[in-house]
């Protein structure tokens, strides 16, 4: 075993190599300015992000990188804070919610507008929601509007039925500066959700002139939020600029935001510490630089890392041992020391630590670990015995698809490696720009994937619905599972939440025996950030980060 573990090591290592750092341009000052400089520091801020956002389009996107941007550019009727807390952003006030918690009463600000200095009104909410719903929009999140009334028969309407479907719809403006939403059922966390993009207004006359294109450029981008798009260099650059038509224009400190795309992470450090840049991920070693440093801060988020086996389009993955066996070859206290630097938590099952379980407890301390731990030996047992059932003599190649960042392709590197070392299996590596790879895996089109999934609200039913037989928009693995299916539906009616926890509890450990998804770790993310940005918030869920009230001191 000690052999085994120094093998893995070594390779890895080899894997990693000596990267050099990319040009840069180390004459650039601060964004504070040089040393002595008695000026005030430009109000303009410069962040690195590893991924080039897919179509900046509120009903549509699914990734963090689309909903960051489209939290900058425009806005919801509420706004989390560095607490997580909904505060008033578009609405007046917290909404006003009737006793049986089905109806939420929201009132404008006054004098709303678009960044175009179109008067924005409630009626942009409606609009919006039924757009997302509607069939034809094909909105993997539409289950997540569902929850308003009449939602799940509009989001299934036929398209003679189209129209009376979005007259029944639960969300109505009933003045200019009031909107109704009716509820299917109580959702507790539902004031938190309205601070999601999803539940973002759009422009009509904007959005319809767009079409197709709604989203794809920096002039086919309209919001209401402190920023707005000025350009889109894809791949490249996003350059954002203050919204002077923003309600609380006033407050907003900064005056630019350049967004660079760089995947190389040696070349994003390079540009940090030559302060070409005032904010950047760190990744593997990179951190142990800045150990007891101010510039090291860290991103505690919800979010699992894993691998999905598709179960249709790879024979071999229809037999559960053969899954289990892949998993349990995979190293993931190595892999978390190795590849991301010891800086996240292995995985001990799907739901990430500090996720509360709906029953004021957090769900990872009451459920424990329901992921098989690494254990090699029976591993190559399970391959044996599974293969044997199939009648094959040896696990056909397949592929194992991934972005194409740095730790990615290293992700990649590592599980082909412990793959090949504790199960005698090669398999084909796959890195693909991070749009082509979401593309993909929408499609069905992989045969092996490493993806990662962060919550859209503090509750295990984030990370479990998506894996029911019929949810179309995320179960990407197209599992299917009657008990599983059973205890995930029956938890999402359940009104007594100690029942409803153990329910989803039940269902985990269903989707962890079954082993179509293989957790790697709980990511926590290291980032080097100047000293001088202050008010920047790395959020625990759906967004990189939050600039609404960033400034540089």
């Amino acid at each position: 075993m000690k052999f085994q573990k120094l093998l893995v090591y070594a390779t890895v290592t080899a894997m990693l190599g000596a990267v050099a750092a990319g040009c840069a341009d180390s004459g650039k000052k601060d964004a504070g300015g040089a040393a002595g400089d008695t000026k005030a520091p430009a109000q303009e801020l410069r962040i690195n992000l590893s991924a080039e956002p897919p179509a900046i389009d509120s009903s549509i996107a699914t990734t963090n990188p689309s909903f960051t941007i489209l939290n900058a550019v425009n806005e919801g009727l509420y706004r989390l804070d560095a607490d997580g807390k909904p505060q008033p952003a578009l609405a007046k006030e917290l909404p006003k919610v009737s006793a049986d918690g089905l109806v939420y009463t929201i009132t404008l600000r006054d004098g709303l507008k678009w960044a175009d200095g179109s008067p924005l009104k409630a009626s942009d909410f409606v609009w919006a929601y039924q757009r997302t719903l509607d069939p034809a929009t094909k909105a993997k999140y539409a289950t997540m509007l569902a929850w308003i009334k009449g939602g799940a028969a509009l989001n299934t309407a036929k398209p003679e039925e189209l129209e009376a479907k979005k007259a029944a719809l639960g969300v109505k403006a009933k003045d200019d500066k009031t909107l109704e939403i009716t509820l299917e059922r109580p959702v507790a966390f539902f004031t938190d959700q309205l601070a999601m993009p999803l539940f973002f207004p759009q422009n009509p006359d904007f959005v319809k002139k767009q079409g197709d294109k709604n989203g794809a450029d920096a002039d086919k981008i309209m919001g209401a939020g402190p920023f707005k798009m000025e350009k889109w260099d894809h791949e490249q650059q996003l350059v954002m600029v203050k919204n002077e038509n923003y309600w609380d224009a006033a407050n907003i400190k900064l005056t630019k935001v350049t967004v660079n795309v760089v995947k190389d992470p040696n070349t994003s450090l390079n540009m940090y510490e030559t302060n070409q840049v005032d904010l950047t991920e760190l990744k593997g070693d990179q951190p142990k630089m800045y150990q007891g440093k101010p510039d090291l801060v860290f991103k505690k988020e919800f979010v699992t890392a894993y691998v999905l086996f598709q179960n249709k389009k790879v024979p071999a993955f229809a037999n559960t041992k053969i899954k289990q066996a892949l998993g349990m070859a995979i190293d993931r206290k190595t892999f978390n020391e190795v590849i991301l630097g010891g800086t996240s938590i292995p995985s001990t099952g799907l739901v990430p630590g500090t996720v509360l379980d709906g029953n004021k407890q957090e769900f990872r301390k009451v459920a424990g670990d329901t992921q098989p731990p690494y254990d090699p030996a029976k591993a190559k047992q399970l391959l044996a015995e599974g293969l044997k059932e199939l009648n094959m003599a040896s696990l056909p190649k397949f592929k194992l698809t991934s972005d194409d960042t740095e730790t990615s392709k290293k992700t990649i590197e590592f599980i082909q490696a412990q793959w090949k070392q504790n199960l005698g299996i090669d398999v084909d590596g796959e890195p693909l720009p991070f749009a082509l790879r979401v593309k993909n895996m929408q499609e069905y089109n992989f045969d092996a994937l490493i993806g990662l999934w962060g919550a859209d609200y503090n509750d295990p039913m984030t990370f479990l619905d998506m894996w029911l037989s019929d949810n179309k928009s995320f179960n990407y693995m197209q599992y299917s599972s009657k008990q599983y299916d059973d205890l995930v539906k029956g938890a999402d009616k359940e009104v007594d939440l100690a029942k409803r926890s153990k329910m989803m509890i039940d269902a985990e450990k269903v989707l962890m025996s079954d082993a179509s998804i293989s957790p790697l770790y709980f990511r926590t993310r290291p980032y080097a950030k100047k000293p001088n940005v202050e008010g920047l918030i790395l959020p625990a869920m759906s967004k990189e980060w939050e600039l609404r009230w960033t400034y540089l001191k």
